[in-house]
């Protein structure tokens, strides 16, 4: 994933701040969901977020959940004043179990000592990258994910198609089910959850997963 010199990163996270904003019930609704992720998955939980911004999904979750101490969090993030927002949110949280780490997401080094993990969370990514890109993410995704792991991702629809159909059947052949699926009447955005029934893999650093367009 290379720095999109083209769009002001920072600025687009300010439409989290309005509480009314397409952004932000969004983001209510991948808050609920990995709050169920993480009631499904018993025990200590390593939770892996790629291209995660600012965090405002696993910091808000974690903040006040009752199982914080079985939890550890990688938050990673490509441009670095957004990684310092994230990393701020979480110290001034007390959340020691989250690692912010400045580095390309699209490549699996980043994940290097941070899987295989129980949840992983791919919002923001799969409208920003190609199709072909897509499919090679979920390809890899058994190597950064534990047995039974749950992967939540979000994709926006646009009027002459809706790619997340696409990609809802591109999990289910390649290893993984359907857990949940919200497409919210009257909003562009989806919200799609699978769980890995197949076997996990080994991490493999170097390989390229995607690269934002």
């Amino acid at each position: 994933m290379s720095a999109d010199e083209t769009r002001d990163w920072v600025g687009w996270h300010r439409e989290y701040d309005d509480p009314a904003s397409r952004l932000s019930r969004r983001l209510a609704v991948v808050q609920d969901q990995l709050r169920r992720a993480l009631d499904a998955h018993p025990g200590p939980v390593r939770i892996v977020s790629m291209c995660a911004g600012e965090g405002r999904d696993v910091i808000s979750v974690l903040r006040d959940h009752p199982r914080l101490g079985e939890v550890r969090a990688r938050l990673v993030e490509m441009d670095a004043r957004i990684a310092g927002r994230a990393r701020e949110a979480a110290r001034a949280a007390d959340l020691a179990g989250v690692d912010v780490v400045v580095a390309d997401a699209g490549v699996t080094d980043a994940y290097v000592g941070a899987v295989p993990a129980e949840i992983v969370l791919a919002c923001g990514v799969f409208g920003n990258i190609t199709e072909a890109d897509i499919t090679r993410t979920i390809d890899h995704l058994p190597s950064l994910c534990a047995p039974g792991a749950t992967v939540i991702w979000t994709r926006g629809a646009a009027p002459e198609r809706d790619v997340a159909q696409e990609i809802r059947r591109w999990f289910n052949t390649r290893g993984f089910e359907e857990v949940a699926y919200v497409s919210p009447p009257g909003e562009s955005f989806r919200v799609g959850v699978h769980r890995l029934v197949a076997g996990p893999r080994d991490l493999r650093r170097g390989i390229a997963l995607f690269r934002f367009v």
